[in-house]
Order: structure tokens, then sequence, then C-alpha cells
């Protein structure tokens, strides 16, 4: 079996230098894996839509399995731009469902965007969240109904702070 690797690449995302290698230590422990930070090696401005002022996160993802190289390898943008799906305002991230990419934005998991001083270790802990998450879904996981689960469906901000940074025993992927 290939060892499990994880690309990190940061998709306007300034604080990238601080917040990205925290995240990749929290990802390598959870999915037992080899996490790399590396450059992005597309325009993120073909994904933009000048209507809604946001990127579209299905494109961003798409562009990102371009990047995808090596079987068993997951590539995570993590972006520092608002995400938009067109059936939804807004998301937190999108995924491949039991495929090799996915893309969190960390937008809206910033206290700063609702007004509130910024807080960089509440920002690191949602984003922790919503990385598994969408992570999860390239394994093959569905939405739990479990609230705790770091794969229930978060609508708000609110619903990720609710919720663990951990699989429950019925959605914890296999190695």
């Amino acid at each position: 079996m290939p060892e499990a690797r994880i690309h990190l690449v940061p998709i306007y995302l300034p604080n990238h230098s601080t917040v990205l290698p925290r995240l990749a230590e929290r990802l390598q422990k959870t999915f037992v894996a080899t996490v790399t930070i590396r450059p992005l090696g597309f325009d993120p401005e073909t994904t933009f839509d000048s209507s809604r002022g946001q990127y579209h996160a299905t494109a961003l993802l798409e562009r990102l399995l371009d990047q995808a190289r090596a079987p068993g390898t997951r590539i995570l943008g993590v972006a520092g731009v608002d995400l938009f799906i067109p059936i939804l305002t807004y998301v937190f991230g999108e995924a491949q469902l039991d495929g090799s990419a996915a893309v969190v934005s960390v937008y809206r998991l910033d206290n700063a965007h609702y007004g509130l001083s910024s807080d960089d270790k509440l920002l690191v802990d949602r984003l922790n969240k919503e990385a598994i998450h969408e992570l999860g879904h390239t394994h093959g996981l569905l939405h739990c109904q479990r609230g705790d689960c770091v794969m229930h469906s978060s609508t708000y901000v609110g619903d990720v702070d609710l919720k663990s940074a951990a699989f429950c025993s019925r959605c914890k992927p296999a190695r």
C-alpha cells in the first residue's frame, strides 16, 4: 500500500506561512500521512465570478484536480477568498467525493469577517475541522448525523465551533 500523502496549496492565503504548517501537523496526525506545502500551479482568477464577487469552489476544485499527480495523493487548496457554488450563497469548502482533491476557505472562518477581533487560535481550530471534513469526503465519507462528528455538515460558522475535529466511530476512514 503506498504511503498516504497530502499536498497543501495556498490560494490567496496571506498568512499561509503561519497557518499552513499548523494545519499540516494536524492533518499528518489525523490521516497518518506525509503532508507537504507546495505552490499554486494555476491562475485562480479564472475561477472568479465578478457578478458575485466570489470564487467558484467547483472551478477551483477542477483546477486542483489537474494538479493531483500520484495515485493515493490528495491535494487540498487552502484559500483566503470567499467561495461559492451556484446553489448556495457561500461554502466553507468542497471536495471530490472518494477522489483526490478538496478546497477550503478561511474567509468565513475568521472572526474578522463578522466584525469581531481576529483570533488566530480559533481560526486554525476551525480550519482544521473544515480541512479534515473535506478530506474525509475524499475518503468517500458522507455527512454524518452526529453533531459532534467532524463529518457533520456546517452551514454557519457556529456549526463548525460545535463539532469536534474527530471522526466518530462510524465515520473514521480506513487507512
